[in-house]
């Protein structure tokens, strides 16, 4: 059987619990909040050790089945993480005992694709045996929209609707948007990222579409979180020498939904030495985790990793919630969190876009490896920390590429000279029709669209 049942709380504390199903069917909390786990279950010695034996999606459905408890039936839960994850999970060695996870083999080239599929074969579990539709609404930065869309796509009683901020993502990544129609339609906003989240928001909080069954796919629904925790004990459980190992994550941080699940994970007792949070220039998380103080970037800094362009990301306010604090949707710290717990487990690093670049000629110059500017901004962090603190070679350490080098041609380019070869994920899609509309980034634009579409 599964762990009993957890009860899942808003990060603005006036919602009242509710169960996994409705927390991952709402997406967002009726406060404005977002649905946090009550309590995260500790896996038992024997759990830990075994996880070495078992390939991906058997480690997926014995970690999600301490999260999810009994709500999904177990033999049901087992076939839905054998039909995610049917693609490699490739881990590479660099030097010493650093390590890349290459997260991009999926059917969208991304991480996005190990949340979003877990997560879409879930919605359809509850939804199909309550005979009930749902609209996904959600904002992408880049790699979120095209995950989502994928697995959504043909979904008879689902519709999905994604907004992306009209200048910031890759023509790739709006390609894979775009193309598929059906039950996908896809909104570009004249504006940044954080506008499309705001938007998106607002959709849910506004009680005149309280008649639109609304719930989101993007890291501010706890369904996208809890399938990200899963990698973290699979890179740890076949890199491990010995049981008691601790290991560094370097991730690749925007929106925090990828940390979020890292955190997750070592909260459920995999043996995490520290995450370095690895950010672009939008630093205001690296810039709190020094000061105490959180001050939003807004507008946020255009970088070559897009993706995490993001001057105030979501989960922040879990983050905090996870260390004791209150941060409402706003920004607003009311609690401050437990600042020197955080700083034990978490260190911020803000990388420029020089340096990504540089990053990315150095590792495909030295070590033959290319990056994508996500994976390169996590790679420059790891290196940064480590040296910085005189860690040693010996010490199990992790970055996480998060996206296909495919997906950013111009830059690796530009840097490289190559023009990295398309795996077939991304093929063809130069020759597919686009459909999409563009909007300004006010709220009413998008009340009309979702009250017609």
């Amino acid at each position: 059987m599964g762990s009993e049942r957890i009860k899942y709380y808003s990060t603005n504390l006036k919602s009242e619990t509710v169960s996994f199903r409705e927390a991952l069917l709402k997406g967002l909390a009726p406060d404005g909040g977002l649905y946090m786990p009550s309590a995260i279950p500790l896996l038992d010695r024997n759990t830990l050790l075994s996880l070495h034996e078992l390939e991906y999606h058997e480690l997926a459905y014995t970690i999600l089945r301490h999260l999810t408890g009994d709500e999904i039936d177990e033999k049901v839960l087992f076939q839905l993480c054998g039909d995610a994850y049917d693609f490699d999970i490739p881990l590479e060695h660099v030097t010493a005992r650093r390590y890349i996870m290459r997260l991009d083999s999926g059917p969208t080239a991304s991480f996005k694709d190990f949340a979003a599929r877990m997560m879409s074969r879930m919605m359809q579990y509850f939804l199909a045996s309550e005979k009930k539709s749902l609209t996904i609404l959600t904002a992408t930065s880049g790699d979120t929209g095209s995950a989502v869309a994928s697995a959504f796509h043909g979904l008879e009683n689902i519709r999905v609707i994604i907004l992306f901020p009209i200048d910031e993502v890759s023509t790739m990544q709006r390609k894979q948007m775009t193309t598929l129609g059906k039950n996908v339609n896809i909104i570009g906003i004249r504006g940044k990222f954080d506008d499309c989240q705001r938007l998106v928001k607002s959709a849910f909080t506004d009680s005149s579409l309280s008649h639109l069954p609304l719930s989101s796919a993007n890291s501010i629904n706890t369904g996208r979180l809890l399938p990200q925790s899963v990698y973290y004990f699979y890179a740890w459980s076949r890199l491990r020498k010995h049981s008691d190992e601790k290991i560094i994550f370097s991730v690749p941080s925007g929106n925090f939904g990828n940390l979020m699940g890292g955190l997750i994970a070592g909260k459920m007792g995999l043996p995490v030495e520290k995450f370095v949070i690895s950010t672009n220039m939008n630093g205001e998380v690296p810039e709190f985790l020094g000061t105490g103080k959180y001050t939003p970037v807004v507008p946020s800094v255009n970088c070559i990793s897009s993706a995490m362009n993001v001057g105030h990301p979501s989960n922040l306010a879990r983050i905090i919630a996870l260390y004791g604090g209150i941060m409402n949707e706003k920004g607003e710290i009311l609690r401050q969190p437990d600042m020197k717990a955080m700083n034990r487990d978490l260190a911020g690093i803000s990388i420029s876009d020089k340096d990504t670049g540089n990053t990315i000629f150095e590792c495909f110059s030295k070590y033959s490896k290319l990056l994508e500017p996500h994976g390169a901004v996590a790679w420059k962090g790891l290196t940064s920390y480590i040296n910085d603190h005189g860690i040693s070679a010996d010490q199990l350490s992790v970055t996480l590429e998060t996206a296909h080098p495919a997906k950013f041609p111009e830059e690796i380019r530009s840097v490289t000279g190559i023009d990295p070869e398309l795996p077939a994920s991304l093929t063809g899609l130069d020759k597919l029709k686009e459909e999409y509309i563009v909007i300004d980034k006010d709220y009413e634009n998008l009340k009309r669209i979702l009250l017609e579409i």
